[in-house]
């Protein structure tokens, strides 16, 4: 299953910067804030009723629907954006795109608990981010390598055939998984509050929620937004993004896969708190950096601090939440990463605008610090 969603991960890689830097090329900041809004605003709200679906129909149902709609789409886009590439035909497909992510998302933070419980879940978790960041080394670059020498479409239609064979490994894989049994008969919007209201009743879930959205909102428009402005307006080049990039993706590998072998033997405060720490000071020290090596040096260093960190708060989590309402809980922790996207893009590009891109990026190191004191506070509050 790791293996598919990482085929899968590595097309989507390619596509976001394909997709970016083609937003650049047709219009500029207006058009890769647009363009991310379009993806993210979509996939936060359908996370909401995501978690609450798969806890009603069962992570199978979702997981073969959502993917499968995916290669339709990718499929489609890639004829569309050959006819007529344009912004407007790009935020089409990002908002459908935005969609299905969204809705088949949280499914599958509840089928890891099921194929690793107890101790295994903290290396399958480590395991998955590794897959999850080595993506990015080998998407990135080809992403940048397809849009260089190529056109959209061509990264568009690789992307449907990724997604493909991502759909043939969740086919196998959940196969023998059963639809829950019918519970009691409750409005859907309700049942997607449950991951609030566990939330409600969990000092510690609360803190953990709190660490993850501070960090992903501080470290979300640096990355997607900042990053291809920045070398577009230094001169650096789509290689440029496709390297830092991967540099942090091959950081954040490195450190998973010590975590997925010995994670469970290195103190929970080095793995959450003093990795929160080095990830909120790499985001202020990339500001700052003038030569693309010096970024891409300081995004390895930042990705080694975000491969021990992510899966020690997913980890925490899945052990704090209720089981029969784990797919609506870990919605909720979704919208702290990828729900807070659009917050992000919105809010710091508006600042942008004002005091410019360096400016900006320097204000969003600065609070991402509150990530690792939330994190101090989860540990301190009772399981």
């Amino acid at each position: 299953m790791i293996g598919g969603q990482g085929i899968s991960l590595v097309g989507d890689n390619m596509l976001t910067i394909a997709l970016t830097w083609s937003a650049v090329r047709l219009g500029g900041p207006g058009a890769v804030t647009l363009l991310m809004l379009c993806s993210t605003i979509p996939k936060a709200l359908m996370l909401i009723f995501g978690g609450a679906v798969a806890d009603l129909v069962g992570p199978r149902f979702m997981l073969l629907r959502t993917t499968s709609g995916r290669v339709a789409l990718l499929a489609a886009g890639a004829v569309a954006v050959g006819l007529a590439e344009s912004v407007p035909v790009l935020a089409v497909i990002a908002v459908v795109e935005g969609v299905l992510v969204g809705l088949g998302g949280p499914s599958f933070g509840t089928v890891l608990p099921k194929l690793a419980p107890g101790d295994d879940l903290v290396r399958a978790n480590s395991l998955y981010s590794m897959v999850t960041r080595l993506a990015p080394i080998a998407g990135a670059p080809l992403g940048a390598w397809l849009i260089a020498t190529g056109q959209l479409w061509m990264a568009m239609a690789v992307v449907a055939v990724t997604c493909s064979a991502s759909f043939g490994c969740l086919f196998h894989v959940t196969r023998g998984m059963v639809r829950p049994a019918a519970p009691v008969r409750t409005g859907l919007l309700r049942r997607s509050l449950d991951g609030v209201r566990v939330l409600a009743v969990s000092r510690r879930l609360r803190w953990l929620f709190v660490a993850a959205f501070a960090l992903d909102f501080c470290f979300g428009w640096p990355m997607l937004a900042a990053l291809p402005l920045l070398a577009d307006s230094r001169g650096w080049g789509v290689g440029a993004v496709g390297a830092v990039i991967a540099a942090f993706s091959a950081g954040a590998l490195t450190s998973t896969g010590l975590g997925a072998l010995f994670g469970h033997r290195l103190p929970l405060v080095v793995r959450l708190v003093v990795s929160g720490v080095v990830l909120a000071g790499g985001v202020l020290v990339m500001a700052l950096t003038p030569t693309v090596f010096a970024l891409a040096v300081t995004a390895y260093a930042t990705g080694v601090a975000s491969g021990f960190n992510g899966p020690a708060i997913v980890s925490l989590y899945q052990a704090a939440a209720p089981p029969d309402r784990m797919g609506a809980a870990m919605a909720t922790l979704a919208l702290a990463g990828i729900g807070t996207t659009p917050f992000s893009v919105a809010l710091f590009g508006s600042l942008a605008l004002a005091v410019g891109v360096q400016a900006t990026w320097l204000v969003c190191g600065v609070l991402a610090f509150a990530g690792p004191v939330a994190a101090v506070l989860a540990l301190r509050s009772p399981e």
